[in-house]
């Protein structure tokens, strides 16, 4: 079967359900290839006539909104020993440098971390339960929340799909290369965030080396 006879075959609801479930569940704080999740379905809708780019836009807009909200008020609630306990259950994912390097963000660019940290791939998992746990007024981190996922989520569609849509020939003269090598991009995306991501832990760790902050008595 050709790769566009067999895009046509899936169902246009399950992709705007998973886009917006993975998505959700990235914001809310579990680690999820939100974004790789995001291109691809655009990249499918600007191949498959059934896909509403509009539509796809939406739910993972809604999904990055709700799951984002989800995330602060587990964090406000759960608060500094929620951090601790994902530390010791997800250390690759939820390490004190990870956290420490969030951290770092609010201090310096306060709310505006919650609108670009969409566009990060670290932020994008903590900035809604960190933001719960640092007691951000949630007035403040409902603007940038909507706002930011309206950036991403829609801005990265409406891109993605007009990429698609001027490589539809491309696309379909090499078949499965094309499919092939949107796979490959998508994983070397995601390998490059990781690097980066362990990039800053070790850094966090070796100014913690060289100059430890010194802790108040009464803490």
């Amino acid at each position: 079967m050709h790769v566009q006879e067999w895009l046509e075959t899936v169902p246009a609801a399950a992709v705007y359900a998973v886009v917006g479930l993975i998505i959700g569940l990235e914001s809310l704080g579990i680690p999820l290839p939100g974004e790789i999740v995001l291109v691809s379905a655009a990249l499918l809708s600007s191949q498959h006539s059934g896909i509403d780019p509009v539509i796809l836009g939406t739910c993972a807009t809604i999904g990055a909104v709700v799951g984002d909200s989800i995330g602060y008020a587990i964090g406000r609630r759960g608060g500094r020993p929620l951090l601790a306990w994902l530390g010791k259950k997800f250390p690759r994912h939820f390490s004190e440098g990870h956290i420490a390097t969030a951290e770092r963000s609010f201090e310096r660019w306060g709310v505006w971390t919650v609108f670009f940290g969409r566009f990060v791939a670290l932020l994008r998992i903590f900035a809604g339960p960190l933001a719960g746990v640092l007691r951000m007024p949630y007035w403040k981190f409902f603007i940038a929340n909507v706002l930011g996922g309206i950036c991403w989520a829609g801005g990265t569609t409406a891109v993605i799909y007009y990429v698609g849509v001027v490589a539809e020939s491309w696309l379909k003269k090499f078949s499965w290369v094309g499919l092939v090598a949107a796979v490959l991009i998508g994983l070397g995306s995601m390998l490059m965030l990781k690097h980066k991501a362990k990039k800053a832990q070790a850094e966090h760790r070796a100014r913690e080396t060289e100059d430890p902050e010194p802790v108040p008595a009464g803490d």
